[in-house]
């Protein structure tokens, strides 16, 4: 379990951020047009995870525009932004903010994603919703950077995340 706060109030997840060295877990999460894709659609890259509650708060649709304007350039590299908001309002949400590139991800179905990595939020007014984390994968599946957020209302750091890449 990992303590967090939201606005200072302490909240809680359900676990810790896979350990670096280690093996990333699989999943398969739900893309915008239902289809399913996991972790092993992206063998051979480097993968940045941006984890984040909701994409409809200000802070999320941040990480999900920063990310994509400066990681998805990078080369071997593919950027995943994982909720559990419905494919439809990531749809939305892309559309209406003109993002055309940006893959988008839901753990809506069956929160495994969530319970896997530990960033399903536990308790607090968010309980269920996926807390704000950052993971990295090297080519070889490798976990190789990891961030959780201390405070959800806080943008993730961005240049290690974008380090950890090179």
């Amino acid at each position: 379990m990992t303590k967090i706060t939201l606005q200072g109030n302490q909240i809680k997840t359900i676990g810790k951020l896979p350990k670096i060295g280690k093996k990333a877990p699989k999943f398969k999460l739900v893309k915008t047009d239902l289809s399913k894709a996991g972790l092993k659609d992206f063998k051979g890259k480097k993968v940045l995870i941006n984890i984040f509650p909701s994409i409809d708060t200000g802070i999320c649709a941040a990480s999900l525009r920063k990310f994509n304007e400066t990681a998805a350039g990078l080369e071997n590299t593919v950027v995943l932004n994982v909720s559990k908001d419905l494919p439809f309002a990531h749809s939305r949400f892309c559309a209406a903010e003109g993002i055309e590139n940006a893959l988008t991800l839901s753990d809506f179905a069956k929160g495994k994603f969530g319970r896997k990595y530990g960033v399903t939020i536990k308790t607090g007014p968010m309980k269920g919703l996926l807390s704000r984390a950052v993971v990295v994968v090297n080519e070889e599946g490798l976990v190789s950077y990891t961030e959780q957020v201390p405070e959800i209302a806080q943008e993730p750091n961005y240049d290690a995340a974008l380090e950890a890449l090179k």
